[in-house]
C-alpha cells in the first residue's frame, strides 16, 4: 500500500485517475482483515476517501454500508444509504443512476429484514388484540418502502436474486399472486437480462406451489436443464417428463438422467442412479434399446474410468453398499458381466444383500446391452 501511494505522482494522467479507486479497494481489503482494525478506523477511511474523485462517492458509500451491515450497524448503514442516495454532482449523476437503483435496493433490503421479524413477531399475536392491527399496518408501511425501493433495480437488466426474492415474498404475503408471477416470468426470461439459473428456480418453485399445469413447469426446468443440467431440481424434471405420454419428452427424461451423471459433484447421489437403473430396466422392458445406446454411445469411453472402475467399486462398497448395488446394476446392464465393478460385487459375501445381489446378476444377464438376449 505504501509503495502504491508513489503512483499519486506519477505523470500518467489516467493512473492518477484510476488511483483513488484502487486505494479505496486495497485499503479497506486490509482494513477488513487486519487484526488491530476496528470499525471507527474504517469509517474514518471511508469517509475520507468519498471525497476523493465524485465517481466513487456513491460506490464507496454502498461498500461502507455493507461492511456496517456485516458487522450488525443497520442503522448506520441505512444512514449511509440515505446519505448516498442524495448524492448529485451536474452531470455525473445520469452515469451513476444504477449504482443509485443499488443503493436504494439495499435500503430496501434493511426495511424488508424489519418486516420479516415483524412478521415472524406478528404470528405470536392474536388477531383480535391491538398490537396484532398495529404490527399489520406498521408492516404495510415497510413493504411499502420496500417497494418503492426495490422496483427500479429489478426492471434494469442484472442480476437482483435477494430483492427480486425480499419482493416477491412481500406480494405472495399480501396475496398479489399475479404481480409475483409477472416479476418473476420477466426475471427469467427477459433476453436483456443475463442467464441466471436462480431465476428459472424462483419462477419453478414459484409455479409448483400454485400448482400449475405440468406444461408450465416443464418448460421452465427445460431452461434450467439448458444451463446447469447437473443441478439437483433435474430428477425432478426426469420425473415429470418420464410420466409424459409423449415419446420425445420420455426420450429427454434419459437423455437428463446420463447428463447429471456426467458431472463429479452428482457421482454419489443415491438418487439418480436409482433413477437411471429404474428407467434402464423400464426402457428395455418397453424395447427401447436405441435410445439406451445413443446415450452409452457418446460415453463408454469414459465412464467405466469414471464411474465403474475396480478403485470406486472398493471405495463404493466402504462407503455405501445401496449406493454399489444401485451402480452394479447399471455397470453390468451398460458394460455386461465383464465389467471390473460388477464383478466386484458379485464376489462380496455380505449376509443381507446376498439376495439383492443375486437379482442385480439376473437382472443383468436379462437386459444388458452389452448381449442383448443373453
Amino acid at each position: 500500500m505504501y509503495s502504491y501511494l508513489q503512483t499519486l505522482e506519477d505523470s500518467d494522467t489516467y493512473k492518477k485517475q484510476a488511483a483513488p479507486e484502487v486505494i479505496w479497494r486495497l485499503g479497506s481489503e486490509i482494513l477488513f482483515y487486519h487484526p488491530k482494525s476496528n470499525v471507527e478506523t474504517f469509517n474514518t477511511f471511508a469517509d475520507r476517501m468519498k471525497n476523493i474523485g465524485v465517481l466513487n462517492y456513491v460506490k464507496i458509500s454502498l461498500q461502507h454500508a455493507l461492511y456496517l451491515m456485516h458487522h450488525g450497524m443497520l442503522e448506520d448503514a441505512n444512514r449511509n444509504l440515505s446519505q448516498a442516495e442524495t448524492w448529485r454532482y451536474g452531470e455525473k449523476s445520469s452515469s451513476q443512476e444504477i449504482l443509485i437503483n443499488l443503493v436504494q435496493a439495499y435500503k430496501g433490503l434493511l426495511q424488508y429484514y424489519t418486516w420479516s421479524k415483524k412478521k415472524a413477531e406478528l404470528s405470536k399475536l392474536d388477531e383480535n388484540d391491538y398490537a396484532y392491527s398495529s404490527a399489520t399496518q406498521s408492516m404495510l408501511s415497510d413493504s411499502w418502502k420496500t417497494s418503492v425501493n426495490i422496483c427500479g433495480l429489478i426492471k434494469t437488466p442484472g442480476v437482483w436474486d435477494p430483492f427480486v426474492k425480499s419482493y416477491v415474498e412481500m406480494l405472495e404475503f399480501y396475496g398479489d399472486q399475479d404481480e409475483a408471477r409477472k416479476i418473476l416470468t420477466n426475471y427469467a426470461y427477459d433476453e436483456k437480462f443475463p442467464s441466471n439459473p436462480n431465476a428459472h428456480i424462483y419462477l419453478y418453485n414459484f409455479l409448483k406451489k400454485e400448482k400449475a399445469p405440468r406444461a408450465k413447469l416443464l418448460s421452465v426446468l427445460k431452461n434450467l436443464y439448458q444451463i446447469v443440467p447437473s443441478h439437483r431440481l433435474m430428477l425432478e424434471f426426469h420425473m415429470l417428463l418420464r410420466k409424459s405420454e409423449k415419446e420425445e419428452l420420455r426420450k429427454l427424461g434419459l437423455k437428463v438422467l446420463f447428463g447429471v451423471l456426467d458431472f463429479a459433484g452428482c457421482t454419489k447421489n443415491i438418487t439418480a442412479w436409482k433413477y437411471l437403473a429404474r428407467y434402464l430396466r423400464q426402457l428395455l422392458m418397453e424395447n427401447r434399446l436405441a435410445w439406451v445406446q445413443e446415450e452409452w454411445n457418446s460415453r463408454k469411453s469414459w465412464w467405466p474410468t469414471f464411474h465403474f472402475s475396480y478403485f470406486w467399486a472398493k471405495s463404493d462398497w466402504k462407503e455405501d453398499t445401496d449406493l454399489t448395488c444401485e451402480k452394479a446394476f447399471i455397470a453390468g446392464i451398460l458394460l455386461g458381466k465383464g465389467c471390473r465393478y460388477f464383478r466386484y460385487i458379485l464376489k462380496q459375501d455380505h449376509q443381507v444383500l446376498k439376495k439383492k445381489i443375486k437379482r442385480i446378476k439376473k437382472s443383468v444377464k436379462k437386459y444388458s446391452i452389452v448381449n442383448p438376449g443373453v
